[in-house]
């Protein structure tokens, strides 16, 4: 998963990691995906797409 965001370097992307299961990721200061929010980790290529939009 880290890869994935790592080769979308048009855009400041961050995976933020935490204690107790959270899993963000932060492009350009706003969250587009949230494992608390939606219970699950990302599909392959799901955080790509989700940049592109």
């Amino acid at each position: 998963m880290s890869s994935e965001i790592k080769e979308l370097d048009a855009r400041k992307c961050e995976l933020i990691g935490g204690g107790g299961g959270v899993f963000d990721v932060v492009v350009d200061g706003r969250l587009i995906f949230s494992k608390h929010q939606t219970g699950r980790f990302p599909e392959p290529g799901e955080i790509a797409g989700l940049v592109d939009n």
